[in-house]
């Protein structure tokens, strides 16, 4: 082994990757050039970024540690024809050979991000129309308030397994048709994660994380629709370890109107009304979502005919103005009359050469709220 890396840091054979790094800072604060531009201390300034480059990579320094030089020429382990044998560069070729690609390496982090949540309430018409605020309880997992996180008991804490010295992975070698070949698994003792905790917390288990009831107020803009997600970054779940927490989805389910239907940002409703009003016209009262208005229904109005009422309707999510009120008429006609409606009705289609209409007939053609409904069903 041409350079003794351990000795070049300073530290032990079994040094932690902490004690590494801390080595490695002390070192560099020394001999950095722009402290010490002495040619000398430059050439002890390339050796220690050498070792800390090999001793801070885990698998660098697991080949290192069988024997071999990872920043060589060649790289791999010096015996038994080594890794360079057969045209592979170094370690990671030969992972690539049997694996396809060289696996990660290194301890995993207890701190994850949490998962994503979604809740569901419902709005009202009008507060869909105009926007409103409103109170939600929402059930997520948070910050373990009695080891904030960390998972261990308190007054205790995470140690560095004693299995794979804090590596998080542990490590066989084999012998091949290449030569030695070095595999790696997850450390059993430590699931990978390089640290142990003799004694979790007894609030999360371990966790880090507890759930909890917590009531959050949420912004409704106007104009949103079923199915509309408003999202609230950070109030999802808190991930493992206390790690940063996901983002919570509210998703908007409005709730049927007793008159109006909705059909994108317009408003739709039906109002009945006899055929002497639709033959006279008359005023209607209607309370929309403003407020009470009237309709004005037109002397002739037909039956199918709809009555725009300009920006009262819907709020648009994105950008300015309103949908329309589109308020539709059916006028009925009576079914049974007395003797004096029935005289009254003889003697109007007499004034008006009614007694016996031919009519007009028309091929197929559909009225109104049958193409509506037809649309609705998806025909």
């Amino acid at each position: 082994m041409a350079t003794d890396y351990y000795a070049v840091l300073g530290v032990r054979r079994d040094a932690s990757q902490e004690e590494i790094k801390k080595a490695f800072r002390r070192l560099a604060r020394e001999l950095h050039p722009d402290v010490n531009p002495d040619p000398k201390t430059q050439e002890r300034f390339k050796e220690i970024n050498a070792a800390y480059e090999v001793l801070s990579d885990p698998q660098k320094k697991q080949v290192y540690d069988l024997g071999g030089d990872p920043l060589s020429q060649a790289g791999g382990a010096g015996g038994a024809g080594g890794f360079g044998a057969g045209g592979f560069g170094n370690f990671s070729d030969i992972m690539d050979a049997f694996f396809g690609t060289a696996s990660q390496r290194g301890p995993r982090s207890r701190t994850r991000r949490g998962q994503d949540a979604m809740i569901r309430i419902d709005v009202e018409l009008d507060e869909a129309a105009f926007g409103t605020t409103k109170d939600i309880q929402v059930d997520t997992a948070v910050v373990c308030t009695t080891c904030s996180g960390e998972g261990a008991a308190p007054g205790t804490t995470a140690q560095t397994c004693d299995m794979c010295r804090g590596r998080g992975e542990v490590s066989q070698v084999t012998r091949s048709f290449l030569g030695q070949v070095m595999t790696s698994r997850p450390c059993p003792q430590c699931q990978g994660f390089g640290t142990v905790v003799p004694t979790p917390c007894p609030e999360c288990a371990g966790d880090g994380r507890i759930r909890s009831r917590r009531t959050l107020t949420v912004k409704i803009p106007a104009g949103v629709d079923n199915g509309t997600r408003i999202q609230l970054a950070g109030e999802g779940e808190v991930g493992p370890g206390g790690g940063p927490a996901g983002d919570l989805y509210v998703e908007i389910h409005e709730l049927p109107h007793s008159t109006f239907q909705r059909r994108g940002d317009d408003l739709h409703c039906t109002v009945t009304i006899p055929m002497t009003a639709a033959s006279l016209g008359t005023k209607v009262p209607l309370e929309t979502l403003d407020g009470m208005e009237e309709v004005d229904i037109r002397p002739g109005t037909q039956s199918g005919q709809s009555i725009p009422l300009h920006g009262r309707g819907i709020t648009h999510l994105r950008g300015g103005g309103r949908g329309d009120l589109i308020v539709h008429v059916e006028v009925q006609t009576p079914t049974k009359l007395d003797p004096e409606q029935e005289r009254l009705l003889r003697e109007l289609s007499k004034l008006r050469g009614e007694e016996r209409p031919t009519g007009q007939f028309q091929p197929g053609q559909q009225g109104l709220f049958s193409r509506l409904k037809d649309a609705f069903n998806g025909r």
